[in-house]
């Protein structure tokens, strides 16, 4: 694992390392997750369970129903553009949002308190291999899930804001 560009508290480390195990990522991806589509729109974003990461509400079109699918993700920025991790807690399947995103790439964002519409696009190459590390500069666990996926490389999704 590449050294951290940034120094972590020591609660930060015990944190983050309670977030990565088993349980820790069962907790986020099927506890948190509700917790968070609620509290996330009520509080205009300020209030979340991930703690000391950033997260948005990502909402997008469902690839098969149609329908609205929020979901609160952890992020890293990218000058204007939003980043974000498909890692669905080291799965050996990509989420489902990973699909929506590909069969509808426009999306709406709650990030920062306000609500902006995004357009999405998967990093490959050189683009990817950059984000992934600023990512995991973020968020240790990323390397802990993606040795858990049996051998699927996680997506890394690039939002850029569409022009209003």
């Amino acid at each position: 694992m590449a050294r951290r560009t940034r120094q972590l508290r020591w609660w930060e480390i015990l944190l983050e390392q309670l977030a990565s195990t088993r349980a820790g990522t069962w907790y986020y991806v099927h506890l948190a997750t509700h917790l968070d589509r609620w509290l996330m729109p009520v509080s205009q974003g300020r209030w979340r369970t991930t703690l000391r990461w950033p997260a948005v509400l990502l909402t997008t079109v469902g690839a098969k129903s149609g329908q609205p699918r929020p979901i609160p993700l952890l992020y890293v920025t990218d000058g204007e553009n939003i980043v974000l991790i498909a890692s669905n807690g080291g799965s050996p399947r990509h989420p489902a949002w990973y699909y929506n995103l590909r069969a509808h790439p426009e999306v709406q964002l709650l990030v920062n308190g306000r609500t902006a519409t995004y357009t999405a696009h998967e990093a490959t190459g050189a683009e990817r291999a950059r984000l992934w590390r600023k990512a995991v500069d973020l968020y240790a666990g990323y390397e802990t899930y993606q040795q858990r996926t049996r051998g699927r490389q996680i997506p890394v999704m690039v939002l850029t804001p569409k022009a209003q």
